[in-house]
């Protein structure tokens, strides 16, 4: 019961991050208030201060129209002041954070050793899910990674690997290790610059690049590949689902970052399960 309890709250709390990551994926877009923008519960000015508006009709919110989900539940997807529809973005992104934020818990066993390790390890993996979670609905929403998220994603991420690198504490005996990451991070990176290059900007953007480096910091070799490949193969499955349904064409610009932070979890808590099964074939 006192597991069950402990899982219920860590999810819960992903849902209450959930709901702020929503925020800061409004907030950074250029125009984020506007009457014809349209779809979901605005945020004025920062994100990190400023009280929460209606961008439809403009109305502040009040505290119970920001529940996690409930709100959403209760308001049949509605605003309550003017009716329109509240994007499904909203309660989508606070439930898949708050199952992101469970997931280490139930499925990673390097996050079960406690102490102060699983202490560090949870609190660097929640700050990487977040960043990662914008970025997905970001590049999907508006066709671009934000550098204000990607570059501090990446510097966080080479702290994390250069002094802690998965192990226990923080000392100097394994930096020599961070170097399996960073050739990982620029074999990545190289390679999505390379797919820049020769389509001069048509085929991917320089968003994935910076996404590729940080995934080769976070991932490691070989991990990277099972990131890499995974991303390639979701994005070539939904894509030709999007050309049959009539979506999409074969010129049709389509994000690809979405597919590299699927791809990024996937590794992370798979990949030496996916190795081990392509390895017996």
């Amino acid at each position: 019961m006192a597991d069950l309890f402990f899982y219920f709250s860590i999810f819960l709390f992903g849902l209450i991050v959930g709901s702020f990551l929503n925020c800061v994926i409004y907030r950074l877009a250029p125009h984020h208030f506007s009457p014809k923008s349209g779809g979901g519960l605005g945020i004025s000015k920062s994100f990190l201060k400023g009280r929460s508006l209606c961008p439809l009709c403009g109305h502040l919110l009040a505290w119970y129209d920001l529940i996690p989900v409930l709100s959403f539940l209760i308001l049949k997807g509605k605003c309550r002041y003017c009716g329109k529809k509240i994007s499904w973005q909203y309660p989508l992104v606070e439930i898949a954070t708050g199952i992101l934020f469970l997931l280490p818990l139930l499925s990673s066993p390097s996050f079960g050793g406690g102490g102060i390790r699983w202490g560090w390890e949870y609190l660097f993996y929640s700050l990487i899910a977040s960043f990662l979670i914008i970025i997905f609905v970001y590049d999907l929403k508006h066709y671009i990674i934000p550098d204000k998220i990607i570059y501090p994603a990446i510097a966080i991420t080479f702290l994390y690997q250069f002094f802690g690198h998965w192990d226990l504490g923080f000392h100097w005996s394994l930096v020599i290790g961070i170097w399996d990451f960073i050739w990982a991070a620029v074999l990545a990176s190289g390679f999505f610059l390379a797919i820049v290059l020769i389509s001069h900007g048509r085929a991917m953007g320089m968003g994935d690049v910076k996404l590729a480096f940080l995934m080769g910091l976070l991932l490691g070799w070989p991990n990277i590949l099972v990131a890499l490949f995974s991303a390639f193969f979701i994005g070539a499955i939904i894509g030709i689902g999007l050309i049959v349904a009539g979506k999409k064409t074969l010129k049709s610009e389509v994000p690809f970052g979405p597919f590299l932070v699927v791809g990024t979890f996937i590794a992370m808590f798979w990949a030496e399960r996916i190795m081990n099964w392509y390895l017996s074939l």
